[in-house]
Parts: structure tokens; sequence; C-alpha cells
């Protein structure tokens, strides 16, 4: 079955499923700031109990994971003796603060470019993997019938596009291409909101800055993308955030999302979209 069949199989089934609550489910996707490289778990974020009532899924490829389940919010395994964490602790606190009721699903791994890594539709790289890995974790959170629109794609990543000025050049379409598919062809939404961020003072940006410029075009044509800066940001070395600097990342990234999301409801876009399609979210009880 194939996702959209499989999410328009959801819509039917959570009619039955009275009990279950709406989630608001966020995909989390990049490099080395989306992992949280430097996010040594040791300073994670206060011990929150929001924590325990929101839904995380990962993916850190040939590193760590979430063993294909559904868990809490929490620290993910490596890099650190107590783990390591990225910007979704604090964003998924503020949107559940803000109202909403946020799960995320995160497919990071760091140094990765879309040239290289990520690549596209078919090519059987890391974009590939992830949307793979996104149908299965769509498939098991059907099972207990949470009804569930995605709501965002967060993408921190760039860096490594920036590495020479033939992979800068070509960075922009190949992000325009990535997103289009993502909306259309996997969530079926070509409205979903997109949060876009790089780290604008990264070595091989300021040499080659055309992937901070590419994301603020697309940003500037588009009124459902918005670019967020991480300047000012507490940083550990040259690129990487300090756990400080990724809480205030969350949190930047948080803010950015509610205004898209007000300036969507001021539109009178208030409904889910048409193409919308939810999908449940099968978590322990």
């Amino acid at each position: 079955m194939n996702l959209r069949r499989l999410l328009l199989f959801v819509t039917f089934l959570r009619v039955d499923a009275s009990t279950g609550e709406e989630i608001d489910l966020f995909i989390l996707a990049g490099q080395s700031n989306a992992q949280g490289w430097m996010g040594d778990a040791a300073y994670y974020p206060a011990a929150d109990e929001l924590d325990q009532s929101i839904p995380f899924f990962w993916v850190t490829p040939k590193h760590s994971s979430s063993n294909g389940k559904w868990v809490r919010l929490k620290a993910q395994g490596g890099r650190f003796k107590q783990g390591h964490f990225g910007p979704e602790i604090s964003l998924a606190r503020c949107l559940k603060n803000s109202g909403y009721q946020a799960a995320i699903f995160k497919y990071t791994l760091g140094s990765t470019s879309i040239a290289r890594h990520w690549q596209g539709r078919g090519d059987g790289k890391l974009y590939d993997q992830m949307v793979e890995a996104f149908k299965a974790a769509a498939s098991m959170l059907s099972a207990r019938g949470h009804g569930a629109t995605v709501r965002s794609l967060v993408w921190i990543q760039g860096e490594s596009d920036a590495e020479t000025p033939v992979m800068a050049a070509a960075y922009k379409e190949r992000l325009r291409s990535l997103i289009k598919d993502l909306r259309h062809r996997v969530i079926g939404n070509p409205r979903l909101a997109v949060i876009l961020g790089v780290d604008e003072q990264h070595p091989w940006v300021r040499k080659n800055p055309q992937v901070v410029k590419a994301q603020k075009i697309l940003a500037k044509q588009d009124k459902r993308i918005v670019f967020t800066s991480m300047l000012g940001l507490e940083k550990a070395d040259g690129t990487h955030l300090t756990p400080k600097g990724l809480a205030g990342h969350g949190r930047r990234i948080c803010a950015a999302f509610k205004q898209l999301d007000e300036r969507r409801a001021l539109q009178g876009e208030v409904a889910a979209p048409a193409n919308d399609k939810p999908v449940s979210t099968g978590l322990p009880p």
C-alpha cells in the first residue's frame, strides 16, 4: 500500500476512533545542527513533564534510532556518554505550550549534502531512505487510531552543499525539488509549511553563500516557506551549536512555524487543506 492510500485509509479508520486525540506531526530533517552534533545530553534541558506527552520517532542512519518505534521525547543515543539531542526538544515543548499536540519525526545525519547524500526521489540515497522510514512510521501510527496531520517540514541543512561553487549553485533547484516531492507525493499537501535554516557563518557557506541566498529566495517565492537564522546562537566550535544554542534554535523554529500558522489563519485557511491527509499515531497507552 503506497503512503497516499495508507493515509486515506487512516482517514476513514479514525472515524471509528472517537477516543483518539488529534496529533500535529512535524518532520525534522537535515545535517549536524538538526541532529544535535554537540548537543551533549549531560546538558539536556531540565526535565519537563511535557516530554512524556510528546511522541518521538528518530533515525540517525548507522548511528542510532528509536528502534523503529514511537517513543516519548528524549535524548538520543550516541555521540556522548548520556547521548545527544537537537533542536527538537525545545521546539516540541514550545509547540506543546502553544496548544499544538506535537509529535516529532526526526531523520538527520551530519556532514550530508543534497548533492551527494540526500539527492532526490528514486536515487536510493538519504531522501528515499527518509521517505521509507516515514512510511513505516506512518503505518505504525495508524494502529492506535489517533488522527494526525503533518504540519511542517523543518529542514536544517546546506553547509555541505556549500563545499564547492558548483554544488552551491545547484542547491536552490535541488532543495526546491526535494520540497516539491515531499509536499506533493509523500504528504499530499502542496501547501505544507516548510521551515528552512543553515549556519550562515560556516566557513564553506561564507565562501559560497549561494546556499543561504537559495533558502531566502525560496522563502520569498513561497508564502508557506520561511527562512530562519542561526546568527547569535551559542556555538561549541566553528559551526556546531552548543546545548544552549540548540535550545535557542528550537525556539526560533517554533516561532517561525507559529508565524506561518497565524498567517494561514489570517488568510482564511483555518481548516486543513483537502490534501492534508491525516495519519494516526501508534503509541503505548
